[in-house]
């Protein structure tokens, strides 16, 4: 993530009142040295907890010089993809966990180089010496509350020193835009406290949980009377094309979420798929009172912390398409 500023005559009142932009595209290894302008073409907008009224952020898509999207601007292609379901009323609601490094690159709260003595059964949702970091969570919280976001709420995670935040349920891309402002909010907050943010799916080996950012979806008829056969139709095509997802689930091909996805730590192997009731084991897990309403949503534990959350999305939503 990479932020420039800009001094405008008045403030924008709206996104289309925001003016395009430029930035060096060669210096972010996005385009050549001698074609190196790359367009910021605003896409939403927030307000500034930093800097508080009038300011503003403003979240931008890059395209090249040539009005094509830069191969790492998923959103556009996500944006088409929803487009195409609108009818349906698409929600997510996403569940983004990361670690906290010290200046060191060690888990914050952990002893030295060494692994913490307290157990990750205290850790998940704790308090006090089970946990650190708090401070930097309840800093993100209010600056997410402020900027506009549909924030959920946070909690400690399973390993010490990782936590949580929620956005949505949101309409549309509303939720993948606010989990990347999310993260930029609380990359700045760290900078402040002199902490490194992680989004790796196992950043301490084997033996220490993972990171995820489980993505909940529903569009409207899963949300009616009866709407359980939706869900398990789309839970079916997502098991089906399971290959495929791992390939966009996290970086690299998904070849870092592979050490996640071992069946270990309430997570589901990274080679087969299954869905399943009530089971954090499961790749696909639907709530016991999705079953007893018969109607809801689902939730695809799959996707990495480090995951991008524009191709996740679109992935999702191709089911209904």
């Amino acid at each position: 993530m990479r932020s420039k500023d800009r001094v405008l005559d008045k403030t924008p009142c709206q996104l289309s009142d925001v003016p395009h932009w430029s930035f060096d595209g060669s210096s972010t290894g996005q385009a050549k040295t001698q074609d190196s302008d790359t367009m910021l073409i605003p896409s939403a907008v927030y307000c500034d907890p930093f800097r508080k009224s009038p300011h503003i952020l403003v979240l931008c898509e890059t395209y090249y010089g040539d009005g094509n999207p830069t191969a790492t601007n998923h959103r556009a292609n996500c944006a088409k993809i929803l487009s195409k379901i609108s009818d349906l009323e698409p929600w997510f609601g996403i569940e983004q966990e990361y670690t906290m490094f010290d200046s060191n690159m060690w888990p914050i709260g952990w002893p030295s180089r060494g692994y913490p003595a307290t157990k990750s059964l205290y850790s998940y949702c704790g308090i006090g010496e089970h946990v650190a970091g708090r401070e930097i969570v309840e800093c993100h919280a209010r600056a997410c509350l402020y900027a506009g976001m549909d924030y959920g709420g946070s909690n400690a995670e399973v390993m010490k020193g990782s936590w949580e935040y929620q956005v949505g349920t949101t309409l549309g891309i509303k939720a993948a835009d606010d989990l990347w402002l999310g993260r930029y909010l609380l990359n700045r907050i760290a900078e402040h406290f002199g902490i490194i943010i992680s989004y790796h799916p196992k950043p301490m080996g084997k033996d220490q949980p993972g990171i995820g950012c489980h993505h909940n979806f529903s569009v409207k008829k899963m949300r009616l009377d009866g709407g359980l056969g939706e869900i398990e139709k789309v839970c079916n095509i997502l098991c089906e094309r399971h290959p495929t997802l791992m390939k966009h689930y996290g970086l690299m091909d998904g070849e870092e979420n592979r050490k996640r996805l071992t069946g270990k730590f309430e997570t589901a192997s990274f080679d087969t798929c299954r869905w399943a009731i009530a089971d954090r084991g499961a790749s696909v897990r639907l709530q016991r009172s999705v079953v007893s309403n018969k109607k809801g949503f689902l939730e695809d534990r799959r996707p990495a912390g480090d995951c991008d959350p524009y191709r996740v999305c679109a992935l999702i939503a191709e089911t209904c398409v």
